[in-house]
């Protein structure tokens, strides 16, 4: 790139790091012969990525899912009627599957995840009103 006359920087780029969750991601390069790196925003990318709410351990009947992992299987729908203990649905990580249970009597309010869909620790499920 020549800046002005006279003035050459030699700019080779090198690699992209991986999106992280404020939708930025690692650019590394090579700035005449250093090697540096900056991180840029990405907003194509962020509007690719989803993001789920948490769930409030201070709001009754709010499901959070208790390890990050993938949604097998949602064993509910909007409007079921649950009992405390009942399988909500099936998350798998690394092998391994988990049942998520309802921690109270009550109908389904709403369901935030499809089978598929990944999580992260504490991400809001379903809600589930007495």
């Amino acid at each position: 790139v020549e800046l002005e006359r006279g003035k050459i920087l030699h700019i080779k780029a090198l690699a992209l790091g991986d999106l992280n969750k404020a939708g930025q991601r690692e650019v590394f390069f090579e700035l005449n012969g250093q090697l540096r790196s900056v991180l840029v925003k990405d907003t194509v990318a962020m509007k690719e990525m989803k993001f789920h709410p948490k769930a409030q351990k201070s709001i009754k009947g709010q499901v959070g899912a208790p390890m990050p992992g993938k949604v097998l299987e949602v064993k509910v729908e909007v409007g079921s009627k649950v009992e405390k203990g009942q399988p909500l649905c099936v998350l798998s990580a690394m092998k391994m599957e988990t049942v998520v249970n309802s921690p109270m009597a009550g109908t389904i309010k709403a369901v935030h995840v499809t089978a598929d869909s990944s999580l992260e620790g504490d991400d809001l499920i379903l809600e589930i009103e007495e």
